[in-house]
């Protein structure tokens, strides 16, 4: 059997991994527009529980893996200069380029064939397959080939964030929230190595046209955020790679094969990040994939339909809690009136998915702060 993937990110990765120790003689060959260097942003993150999937479907991956991984137990809270430390609710980070190149070693000495600096144009330059992935992100050039028999939908978040790096070290995945004469602002930060975390900028698009980010150059952009985040970065400055401001595109396609082409990861549905769950998803779709193909053999057609089965009805709860949490991003600046422990405890339940007992069980420390909050205004 031979299958050609459009894409070598996580999900493309991964999968071609899976698939060729599975069956070693079947042909796998990977295609990736840019050079084995490249990649955009800076760090990954997962949920410390979102990580179980990966220790339990793939020990051996998720052992090494687990050796490169930055780890916290909490997550904090920061506004009005307060920090609000959220007990239970860990996370790990591992550098992009650093998570895409420990893939490309494994997937390499497993006898999968990669082409890099390969920008597929036409869906007859991957040649003939008997399986064709696009694994080949948001933006996939496979979706978009075949868009009238995938039927994606797109919803367009109003808020703007740009993505910057920084030397700064944060002790944990925080969310810093400030404003200025020209509106309010949120910053995602967590460190993914040993030298560098991500810093991620938001603000709604009020904010962003007042300030006149949409009229400054990149360098300008990004003195700006300098200044409205300098008492965080400890005199530190943020580093670009391709920050542009953008908005993010909830996507999702009614249909997720067509013939023996199928869509994994963001090519498929897009996870707002501040759940962290875009390359959990991507990982799970390629595990999904791997297992179904182990189930139905060379026979695709089946393969695809006991993917989509056991896989839709986990992807779509998912979608729906990080949609949830985007909404609730597109309203922050109506929160900045909150006190820095009732803005902590409405993020914590901004899905409707956790309660006050839920929390209690994951987050003892922070929700007694809640309940002897609560005391002292009742």
């Amino acid at each position: 059997m031979r299958i050609n993937i459009v894409g070598a990110g996580p999900a493309g990765l991964l999968f071609s991994l899976l698939i060729k120790r599975r069956f070693p003689e079947w042909q796998v060959q990977i295609f990736e527009q840019n050079p084995p260097d490249a990649t955009f942003g800076y760090g990954v993150v997962f949920s410390q529980g979102a990580l179980a999937f990966l220790e339990r479907d793939v020990p051996d991956f998720y052992k090494r893996l687990a050796a490169r991984l930055e780890t916290w137990p909490m997550q904090r809270i920061v506004h009005r200069d307060e920090r609000v430390d959220i007990d239970g609710n860990g996370f790990t980070a591992i550098g992009r380029l650093e998570l895409n190149q420990f893939l490309q070693g494994l997937c390499i000495a497993a006898g999968v064939s990669i082409e890099y600096e390969r920008a597929i144009v036409s869906l007859d330059e991957t040649g003939e397959c008997d399986l064709l992935v696009g694994a080949d992100g948001a933006n996939s050039f496979v979706r978009r080939a075949l868009e009238k028999q995938f039927e994606p939908r797109v919803e367009w978040l109003s808020n703007r964030f740009a993505w910057y790096g920084t030397a700064q070290r944060f002790d944990c995945l925080s969310l810093t929230f400030r404003a200025n004469d020209d509106g309010s602002f949120v910053a995602h930060h967590y460190r993914h190595g040993s030298a560098m975390s991500t810093f991620v900028v938001e603000c709604d698009v009020k904010t962003w046209r007042r300030a006149g980010l949409e009229r400054m150059s990149d360098e300008e952009s990004r003195v700006y955020c300098e200044r409205v985040f300098a008492r965080d970065l400890g005199g530190h400055g943020l580093v670009s790679n391709k920050s542009i401001w953008r908005q993010f595109a909830l996507l999702v396609n009614r249909r997720w094969s067509v013939g023996n082409v199928v869509l994994l990861g963001d090519a498929l549905r897009t996870v707002h990040f501040s759940i962290g769950s875009g390359t959990r998803l991507a990982f799970e779709d390629a595990i999904a994939l791997d297992r179904a193909l182990a189930e139905a053999g060379a026979d695709a057609p089946k393969a695809l339909e006991i993917f989509e089965r056991e896989r839709r009805p986990i992807v779509e709860k998912i979608f729906l809690a990080a949609n949830a949490s985007s909404y609730w991003y597109e309203r922050f600046p109506e929160k900045m009136a909150l006190k820095p422990w009732e803005l902590a405890y409405d993020y914590m339940t901004r899905s409707g998915r956790v309660n006050d007992e839920r929390l209690r069980e994951l987050s003892p420390k922070f929700m007694a702060r809640v309940d002897e909050e609560r005391k002292r205004v009742s």
